[in-house]
């Protein structure tokens, strides 16, 4: 393969204007959501000086996604997508405007402010799976994996400069002009949205009198459960984040390994989002290979690895190491899954397939982040990372062992110009 191939795929922006729109958008969007969580957070705590209302941040973020979550996916089953993501990412510009109102007001009630943090994930959740299924709807089936890759490089480039641009514009202006410039980068979103051709879910045969009553097919469920590649896919995200999440212990191995230097917790972070950036630019290597199942679980269980060496590592280069490596894997996971499902699922049910995907990348890294603070408290710091990290790669050695669909599985090529699978027709069932 030669180099330039190995590079980040650029194949996806010259090849579909309304992604390119929506992708620049989109990262303008990601940008201005890490200013505003700084934000968020920096106000709660001069609001309150409390560690118990900066958590609730937490559950104020969370508890509207896993709520309202699949109901973003039942509509992206039951009306046209470009609309619902016009529609929420017009609800994400009037929260914003709303978090910029109460601080130039001086507000100090801090169930206000959680209030409209709620009010905005709320948007999110609803718009997330139509914004899921928009690469494999605009772009070339072989090019959706380089699509996903440029949205997670996206995605990690803002990790990394949103925290510093926030702390310098609370510094010189404060919250206001945080929130403002959060809304400035919604509404620019909004505005890469006119580009959208109309995007209704596709019906078929018997569905069309399901769609004159703008009702989705049920069965979103047995879709996954029928298909091993999807259920396969799920689980191995599953293992890789609930059973090795790593980022609660950080404060508690810094402290035993690091002295507790904050500037090294810091570094904790970066790393994973460095070695994610890195596997971005690097993405072309993985995006062209077809083996996407494959990749996916080799990449899991590197993971899985590299977090187990970094509870064991001593010297901080070696820790950072792990940890860059960590954040590679997981760029590469991220990106095949997310390729394998949206192309695996059949469009009248891939909102609610892109749902649960949604909900588990939400819940799964809470849960796993819940589960090793318990460990760690039990035990100790390196022995719960180093626990979760080789028990997650056990799992998903073990799904790659039952489930050969996925192993085998293989993304279209690259010339293919099939956007769109074939329809499944599973029996009918229990919606999602």
């Amino acid at each position: 393969m030669p180099f330039r191939d190995r590079l980040i795929d650029l194949r996806p922006l010259r090849s579909s204007r309304p992604f390119r729109d929506l992708w620049a958008g989109s990262s303008l969007a990601s940008l201005g959501q890490q200013v505003a969580a700084v934000a968020v957070l920096f106000q709660v705590w001069q609001l309150t000086h409390s560690p118990l209302w900066t958590g609730a941040i937490g559950l104020a973020t969370a508890a509207p996604l896993l709520l309202l979550g699949l109901v973003g996916g039942w509509l992206a089953d039951a009306a046209d997508r470009r609309t619902l993501v016009r529609l929420t990412t017009a609800g994400q510009v009037v929260t914003a405007v709303g978090l910029t109102a109460q601080a130039v007001a001086g507000n100090t009630s801090v169930l206000l402010l959680l209030a409209l943090v709620a009010a905005q994930s709320g948007c999110a959740a609803l718009g997330a799976p139509s914004r899921r299924t928009l690469p494999v709807l605009l772009l070339p089936a072989g090019q959706v994996a380089a699509g996903l890759a440029l949205q997670n490089v996206a995605f990690q480039a803002s990790m990394l400069a949103g925290p510093a641009l926030a702390g310098v514009v609370l510094a010189q202006w404060g919250p206001p002009a945080a929130y403002a410039l959060q809304a400035v980068a919604c509404l620019a979103s909004l505005v890469t949205t006119a580009g959208l051709p109309a995007l209704p879910p596709q019906r078929t045969g018997a569905r069309q009198e399901t769609a004159k009553r703008r009702r989705p097919a049920r069965g979103g469920w047995r879709v996954i459960l029928r298909r091993p590649t999807l259920w396969g896919s799920f689980a191995t995200d599953v293992a890789a984040t609930v059973l090795a999440m790593p980022i609660a212990i950080f404060p508690l191995i810094n402290e035993v390994r690091f002295g507790g230097d904050p500037q090294t917790l810091g570094l904790f972070l970066s790393a994973i989002a460095v070695g994610g950036i890195g596997a971005g630019l690097l993405s072309g290597t993985v995006t062209r290979l077809r083996r996407a199942g494959l990749v996916q679980l080799l990449a899991a269980t590197i993971w899985g690895l590299a977090l187990a060496g970094f509870g064991l590592a001593g010297p901080l280069w070696t820790a950072l190491g792990c940890l860059v490596l960590a954040g590679a894997a997981d760029t590469v996971a991220v990106v095949t899954r997310g390729a394998l499902v949206q192309l695996e699922a059949p469009d009248q049910y891939r909102g609610r397939v892109s749902s649960v995907e949604h909900v588990i990348g939400v819940a799964g890294p809470e849960l796993g982040n819940f589960r090793g603070g318990l460990l760690a408290s039990l035990t100790s710091a390196p022995v719960a990372l180093a626990a979760g990290g080789v028990t997650a790669a056990l799992t998903v050695a073990a799904i790659a062992l039952v489930n050969r669909p996925l192993r085998d599985y293989r993304t279209p090529p690259s010339e293919s110009q099939d956007l769109h699978p074939v329809p499944c027709h599973e029996p009918e069932g229990g919606a999602v």
